[in-house]
């Protein structure tokens, strides 16, 4: 199958069955995403949605933050990875919105990777769940899911999967294909035993394919041993029978 065509069956399997995929993550506004976000990294979104609510409530907005300590906002994101960290780069992240962007989340990917704790992944999401941008936000489902499916090729590297997903995919797909690809490897595509048994996508995934090809070449080198052993285990018996007849010993005597 070629590329464009791979893209093309891609995209309206899910146009048509997950329209309006959006995140997993709890918010009403902005900033509240950008906070989630940047929790987020290395946790459960299902771990950030318990713990957001409080924090929330503590944290309304940049300018409560930005007047706290990471002593205090620690209390409430201990649960998440790496809480000490976190704890650091929401309140420089606060104080960074207050003073450079008003308190405003900027949509700009430059300028929101100007703000502690937010690499390229989280201002791209950041551009494209909010803003609906053409930007491709590459996390470890996206990495998985698009080489598997052959969306991407010989991309090592997230921004090599960002690039060609972002050349290839319509641009006003790119921001909900990145929910597509996380949610499919959350639930279907997953790291240990993908589900291929209910994945509605096999018929044009790399990685089905190669995978049906592997098994059929080790049941036909099973049955290749299998009748291999069956020959040596007949050519054997001939060979004892043999034996017996030149010596003149029936079988039934030898016990």
């Amino acid at each position: 199958m070629l590329r464009k065509d791979r893209y093309k069956a891609f995209v309206d399997y899910f146009s048509s069955h997950q329209p309006d995929a959006e995140t997993e993550l709890n918010y009403t506004n902005p900033f509240e995403l950008l906070v989630a976000v940047i929790l987020s990294a290395q946790c459960t979104d299902k771990r950030i949605n318990l713990i957001t609510p409080a924090l929330f409530e503590r944290f309304p907005d940049a300018l409560s933050l930005s007047q706290s300590t990471p002593e205090e906002v620690f209390q409430y994101i201990r649960s998440v990875s790496y809480p000490n960290n976190k704890s650091k780069h929401l309140v420089g992240m606060a104080q960074k919105l207050i003073n450079e962007f008003g308190g405003i989340v900027p949509p700009d990917i430059d300028d929101l990777q100007k703000m502690p704790g937010v690499g390229r992944k989280t201002a791209n999401v950041i551009a494209s769940v909010v803003f609906n941008a053409p930007a491709m936000a590459v996390d470890t489902h996206v990495f998985r899911v698009s080489n598997r499916i052959g969306l991407t090729r010989n991309a090592t590297t997230p921004l090599a999967v960002e690039k060609q997903l972002v050349q290839y995919l319509p641009q006003d797909k790119i921001y909900v294909a990145h929910h597509w690809l996380i949610l499919h490897g959350r639930y279907i595509c997953v790291a240990r035993n993908p589900k291929c048994h209910i994945c509605p996508l096999t018929w044009f995934c790399k990685y089905y394919e190669q995978n049906q090809t592997v098994k059929a070449l080790l049941k036909v080198e099973a049955d290749v041993k299998r009748k291999k052993i069956a020959v040596k285990k007949k050519n054997n018996a001939k060979k004892i029978g043999s034996i017996l007849k030149k010596l003149e010993i029936k079988p039934n005597d030898v016990s």
